[in-house]
């Protein structure tokens, strides 16, 4: 069931919700439903939606679609780790997630996740991805979802470029690849282009801003990747894609 898509603006809602603000932050609790059904979570770590089971339903169904046991998925802007479980449950004890993360707060919570599940297949890099291999500046914002790299920001991260990573042998070449950044989509992409000529990997990628959306298609289009909208009714409305290699 979707929990999630019930609109916290109804009566419903609201009473759903309520009894949720009750439960400690530090409590551990059993993911309701979904692939992930019985997987422990840290409900202080960020939306109830994560242990619900209900988190970005429809994207999460579509991962589940299109993650296949052997895969090797990329999950950039890891946050605390629900996209990193889900793929490692998918991929199985034959494939393999590899999860970026810069900021200190779901570092924490992203290790514990992949410690209470005993997960063997997932290595996390502790960094930002971008264009280049740095350090720079990183806005933790006034929640945990909307971090991102900033000249205005007061934490220094580190940041690596995915084509570097995967040309030194350092992690494999991805099959799949989430990227929700936060703005800094296209300087991923910039750094990934080796990368995915050579891997074709499949791409679920979440835009921030009209401009940057239209960029980062146009980047995906040069590169030969047809483009469909995740839970919009055009491309041009989306907020979220999936990207095809079309050869």
């Amino acid at each position: 069931m979707n929990f999630s898509g019930i609109s916290k603006q109804t009566l419903l809602g609201q009473l759903l919700r309520f009894p949720l603000k009750l439960i400690p932050p530090q409590t551990i609790m059993p993911i309701w439903q979904g692939k992930l059904k019985h997987k422990k979570w840290i409900v202080g770590s960020g939306d109830n939606g994560y242990w619900l089971g209900s988190y970005e339903y429809e994207k999460q169904l579509l991962f589940e679609q299109t993650l296949t046991e052997g895969s090797v998925v990329f999950d950039i802007g890891a946050h605390v780790g629900f996209y990193t479980l889900l793929s490692s449950v998918l991929v199985g004890t034959s494939g393999k997630v590899v999860a970026f993360e810069p900021l200190p707060r779901n570092l924490f919570y992203l290790h514990e996740h992949v410690r209470l599940n005993q997960l063997q297949n997932v290595v996390v890099i502790e960094a930002a991805v971008s264009a280049a291999s740095r350090v720079t500046s990183f806005d933790e914002s006034s929640t945990s979802f909307t971090g991102r790299i900033s000249p205005e920001g007061k934490l220094q991260v580190k940041t690596v470029a995915l084509d570097e990573l995967t040309r030194t042998g350092q992690i494999p070449m991805p099959t799949h690849i989430k990227i929700d950044v936060e703005g800094a989509e296209l300087s991923v992409l910039a750094g990934a282009k080796e990368t995915l000529n050579q891997a074709r990997p499949t791409i679920f990628l979440a835009t921030h801003g009209a401009e940057i959306h239209q960029q980062a298609c146009a980047f995906l289009e040069s590169v030969g990747y047809r483009l469909n909208a995740i839970g919009a009714v055009s491309l041009q409305q989306a907020t979220e894609i999936i990207a095809y290699p079309s050869t």
